[in-house]
């Protein structure tokens, strides 16, 4: 079966920074990664990408940054008090640390600016925003959905 819409699939992924040239993450030591294709469950390009191939399938896509995290923008830096981080209680908050904010459309990844007693400043962007990323995927399984994962 081809990945199309309403087909669930599981895979392996090798995430590579392409300008920095450094590997930043993969799957391939783990369970494999599974979603529903067709409704923006992982970033547009490597759904996009995915479509078509079946289980067993191995390929590589590099990713420009407004097909990936999208493109940095320079505004979204902020001061948000630090109840609304999730964070272990007594973290040792540090700028460059990457965190959980709750906001009213749920959690969101910013990086640390600047840690005060009360408030951080941070950075909104994802903190792949602004890179252009390369993947290596392996297929290994492609299924129609259920009704009830669509549904959901």
């Amino acid at each position: 079966m081809k990945i199309e819409n309403k087909t669930v699939v599981q895979f392996h992924y090798r995430l590579r920074d392409e300008d920095a040239g450094i590997d930043m993450e993969s799957s391939f030591d783990s369970d494999p990664i599974a979603y529903l294709h067709g409704f923006g469950n992982v970033i547009k390009g490597l759904e996009t990408a995915m479509l078509g191939h079946e289980a067993g399938d191995t390929f590589s896509v590099v990713l420009d940054a407004k097909d990936a995290y999208g493109e940095r923008n320079e505004n979204a830096k902020q001061r948000v008090p630090i109840k609304h981080l999730h964070v272990k209680k007594n973290a040792k908050l540090k700028a460059g640390d990457v965190v959980n904010i709750q906001t009213a459309e749920g959690a969101i990844q910013a990086t640390l600016l600047k840690v005060g007693k009360f408030n951080v400043d941070v950075d909104t962007n994802h903190p792949l925003a602004g890179k252009k990323l390369g993947f290596d995927v392996e297929v290994i399984e492609v299924r129609a959905a259920t009704d009830e994962e669509v549904e959901h």
